[in-house]
């Protein structure tokens, strides 16, 4: 349920869903961002869906945060949540030169590498989000077996296509970036792709991916 409606500066809403962090708090974010996209509202510029927020940018030229708010209120709760529940399958390699943190994880986790690759491509991950760089998805849940806090110090180049775990959730870098995330591989897909202007993200909120293990060789065929 949508919380609290607030101003965010002078030229945004800030719509607060709560503070739980799992799926169907997310799916109701998810819900709001898809139904107010569709009613193509003169004046709003951008929806950022997050965890359990929902931002709305909009021009001041042309319409005001009274009338959005009053159009947000009206969103029907009752209806049925229409997200289009994709599973995207993701190739990861797990070769030494791309797991970077997985002795880190070893060692705190208390489970060998092998273990820690099986619980991690046992599940199917949620998209909750997209955003830090362009295209990035937020994925959860982990296991709780594999949660673990980021790195002490993030470093200031982590790989394109890496893919790395924090506490509930992972990620996929969809671009050479600083981060803290621990990387335990990679994968060739490109996750966001700027040329295509209808559909830039592989994976968008609400869609699950399934992570499935491939060799260096099938890294370097997909990676060309």
């Amino acid at each position: 349920m949508l919380k609290n409606i607030t101003n965010l500066g002078d030229a945004a809403l800030y719509c607060d869903f709560g503070d739980k962090v799992n799926i169907e708090t997310n799916s109701v974010v998810i819900k709001y961002f898809n139904q107010i996209r569709s009613l193509r509202i003169d004046g709003i510029l951008n929806l950022t869906p997050s965890y359990n927020k929902l931002i709305i940018s909009f021009d001041l030229n042309l319409t005001s945060s009274e009338k959005l708010i009053k159009i947000i209120k009206n969103v029907n709760t009752n209806e049925k949540l229409n997200i289009d529940k994709k599973i995207i399958e993701i190739p990861i390699c797990l070769k030494d030169e791309f797991s970077l943190d997985l002795d880190r994880l070893v060692a705190n986790l208390k489970l060998n590498k092998s273990a820690i690759f099986k619980t991690f491509l046992s599940k199917n991950y949620f998209c909750y989000m997209t955003g830090f760089i362009a295209g990035m998805p937020f994925l959860g849940d982990i296991s709780n077996d594999l949660r673990f806090r980021r790195l002490d110090t993030p470093r200031v180049k982590v790989p394109k296509g890496s893919v790395g775990v924090t506490e509930q959730f992972c990620n996929i870098y969809s671009f050479e970036s600083p981060g803290g995330w621990n990387i335990i591989g990679r994968t060739p897909f490109k996750i966001f792709d700027r040329d295509n202007e209808n559909k830039p993200s592989l994976i968008n909120p609400g869609d699950y991916v399934k992570f499935y293990e491939i060799d260096s060789n099938e890294y370097s065929k997909l990676n060309d």
